[in-house]
């Protein structure tokens, strides 16, 4: 995509270092660090199969796909508008023959299984906001994206569990005073659960964590070590400077 092709809704951005170039809605949601540290994070195989669910605009594709040249992504997106971005940004950053973007609903979960069949790892950064527990923001985008809808967080998790195969892992980032919520609505299954919290600052409550479960898992839920984003001054630590700028994975 050149910046002729980008209208006037979207903004021209940089990821890692300027190694993804993003196009992106000017308003209403915009992608932070969670889709980055969500895609750093996975470690599929060479030849592995990745469904992004609610892909957006497409970062957590991007960013798999810089770091593993020899997996295939699918994306996942409700909003025509979002997913031809996805896929403009996919072609804009030589992708377009390892990855495709699929404008469907998860709330049709059954016949989205049918269609994609099943892949091996399914990530996914759902709405973090339960319906009914906030004030809804005037934008459409901003509002699907923030907060739950008719699709609730278990829906969300059952559709994603659906497209898993056998020892298969279904990741997501969220926010960290969910992580109950996030347990109780894995599907039955899934085990061998991983825990990567994610604090803002060292000594502080983590914010954000990405919850991991396998397929047919059956090992002990683990804590991973983690990662501090910020350094007292504000400015990024240098593990997360690794991940969010040198395209680092997430250790853990």
């Amino acid at each position: 995509m050149t910046p002729d092709e980008a209208d006037a809704t979207t903004s021209q951005d940089a990821l890692l270092d300027g190694r993804i170039v993003l196009h992106q809605p000017r308003h209403g949601y915009r992608s932070a660090v969670d889709p980055v540290l969500l895609a750093a994070a996975q470690d599929p195989r060479p030849g592995d199969r990745v469904a992004d669910l609610g892909c957006g605009a497409g970062v957590v594709m991007l960013c798999l796909l810089v770091r593993l040249p020899e997996i295939a992504v699918i994306g996942v997106e409700r909003d025509p508008h979002l997913a031809d971005l996805a896929r403009r940004n996919l072609a804009a950053n030589g992708f377009a023959d390892r990855a495709r973007v699929v404008a469907a609903d998860i709330a049709d979960a059954a016949r989205l299984a049918a269609e994609l069949g099943t892949v091996d790892r399914v990530v996914t950064n759902p709405p973090y906001h339960a319906a009914g527990g906030h004030t809804l923001p005037d934008d459409a985008a901003a509002r699907d994206a923030g907060h739950e809808g008719t699709v609730g967080l278990e829906d969300w998790l059952a559709a994603a569990a659906r497209m898993v195969a056998p020892r298969g892992t279904l990741s997501l980032i969220h926010r960290a005073d969910r992580l109950v919520d996030i347990l109780r609505g894995l599907p039955r299954g899934f085990g061998s659960v991983t825990l990567t919290p994610l604090w803002p600052k060292a000594g502080r409550p983590a914010k954000r964590i990405i919850v991991t479960a396998r397929r047919g898992g059956r090992g002990p839920a683990q804590l991973a070590p983690g990662l501090v984003l910020h350094e007292a001054d504000g400015g990024y630590t240098a593990e997360a400077t690794a991940v969010l700028r040198g395209g680092g994975a997430l250790d853990g």
